[in-house]
């Protein structure tokens, strides 16, 4: 109870708070749960999307998700090729339109699978031989997602690369850009990095993430294209 006491207390949309709703709960009704979330019970009625999937894409999801991060270097071919080797039937265009909901991406050189804008500006890369020896020194942050039993929701932390410490996180049921944007907010709220180091999907290059950074005078640092080991060592240890 306590849990979900803490939950509503954070700011989350009101589709976040309905994918953390377990109708089976043993011990709070789906009422209880709503009235500590803070949700019109009435609601919860309305599944988002994503909890629609099928049964069959949710455990190719879980699977190739696990999979990703034992090996981040997978892209869709390799990991057709392991699903098909676990005997699940799967083609490389349904693997990919996964790979792209749960915000993965090929690590190894190919054709392009980032999620960048195109009319978006991308950053130079600044971390290229650079010590990073403090505190707040360089920030980062990634997104990742959380199975639910009703499907799952998007995480994103903005994290401290120096101590490993996160230093604020929100939760979605999409993967726009607002919610990013909330995070980074929160984290510069207590304080404030010399570089901001991200990938190119476009929730960090939106205009609102980064007029943020830029209006607390945070030098931007992007990872390039076909660079994405440069934070594969953070995205790991968020999953």
């Amino acid at each position: 109870m306590s849990g979900l006491k803490k939950v509503a207390s954070l700011a989350l949309s009101v589709d976040a708070k309905r994918a953390l709703i377990d109708p089976h709960h043993l011990a709070l009704s789906l009422r209880r749960q709503c009235d500590l979330l803070g949700l019109n019970r009435a609601s919860w009625y309305h599944v988002p999307a994503l909890a629609q999937d099928s049964n069959e894409d949710a455990a190719h999801m879980r699977l190739i998700d696990e999979e990703y991060t034992r090996h981040p270097f997978y892209g869709s071919r390799k990991l057709v090729v392991w699903l098909r080797r676990q005997r699940y039937r799967v083609n490389r265009k349904r693997v990919q339109r996964l790979m792209r909901a749960l915000g993965l991406q090929d690590v190894a050189p190919g054709p392009a699978t980032s999620q960048a804008h195109p009319a978006h500006t991308i950053y130079p890369y600044l971390l290229q031989a650079v010590a990073i020896e403090q505190i707040d020194h360089v920030w980062c942050n990634d997104i990742t997602y959380i199975r639910l039993r009703h499907g799952f929701v998007y995480l994103v932390a903005i994290k401290d690369v120096y101590s490993r410490l996160v230093l604020s996180w929100q939760l979605s049921t999409t993967m726009e850009a607002a919610f990013c944007t909330e995070a980074l907010q929160q984290a510069l709220g207590l304080r404030t990095p010399a570089i901001f180091n991200t990938d190119q999907g476009n929730q960090f290059t939106s205009h609102q993430f980064i007029s943020t950074l830029q209006q607390h005078g945070v030098a931007i640092s992007m990872d390039g294209k076909g660079r994405c080991c440069d934070d594969v060592v953070y995205c790991m240890s968020t999953r």
